[in-house]
């Protein structure tokens, strides 16, 4: 069985001051490791504030070379009152290389199942070189719900 390497950033401006307030890397990182049929190799999270430069640097810099088999980034998803304090998915829309529009419907598809307030979530997913990028909301919630 193969291993999956897997990094995850947590998008936050709470948790960027004060990491013990990171609820979704934690829930990330034992959905992975308890995952059946799979074996993952998960970094622990790493915590950037809800800036485009600072997600952007983390994940250009996890997908150059061989890394990273997937990088998962949680929070920011939502709307916030402007674009600079939910800025995840104008962050990463750009560094996608081949966009993968059905893992995003696959995301809301699930998501809808348990909330209709899903449908105000914005993912994106796709490839970087060859690294899939995911992004998913930043409530641990949702994040097991997924």
């Amino acid at each position: 069985m193969s291993t999956y390497r897997v990094a995850v950033v947590i998008v936050s401006d709470t948790a960027s001051s004060d990491s013990t307030q990171d609820k979704s890397g934690p829930a990330i990182q034992d959905i992975l490791i308890n995952a059946s049929g799979y074996s993952f190799q998960v970094e622990p999270p790493v915590i950037v504030p809800d800036d485009v430069s600072a997600i952007q640097r983390v994940v250009k810099s996890w997908t150059l070379g061989d890394s990273y088999d997937w990088i998962i980034t949680s929070g920011g998803t939502g709307f916030g009152a402007s674009v600079e304090q939910r800025p995840h998915p104008e962050a990463i829309s750009p560094l996608l290389e081949r966009p993968a529009s059905g893992l995003v419907h696959l995301i809301m598809a699930e998501s809808l199942k348990h909330t209709p307030l899903a449908a105000l979530s914005r993912p994106v997913a796709g490839t970087i070189r060859n690294t899939l990028v995911v992004t998913l909301p930043g409530s641990p919630k949702a994040v097991k719900r997924i």
